[in-house]
């Protein structure tokens, strides 16, 4: 059983948990939370630079193409 069907019986169970149970489930959860957010901060950036570069091609591009219409 992994971490996550831990704390899902954990949680099912919750009244019935140890306190090492209950714990566990905190630092596991913890632990998913502050991974989360740091890829979400990472994509956050990666899709920062792609729009940068993204909106100079396009830029470029249009210079060129409005000289032939």
């Amino acid at each position: 059983m992994d971490g996550r069907d831990r704390v899902n019986n954990i949680v099912k169970e919750i009244k019935d948990s140890t306190n090492n149970e209950l714990l566990f489930a905190l630092n596991f959860l913890n632990e998913d939370y502050e991974k989360t957010k740091e890829m979400i901060i990472n994509l956050t950036k990666h899709l920062d630079s792609i729009e940068i570069v993204y909106n100079k091609v396009l830029k470029e591009h249009e210079k060129r193409h409005n000289g032939f219409k």
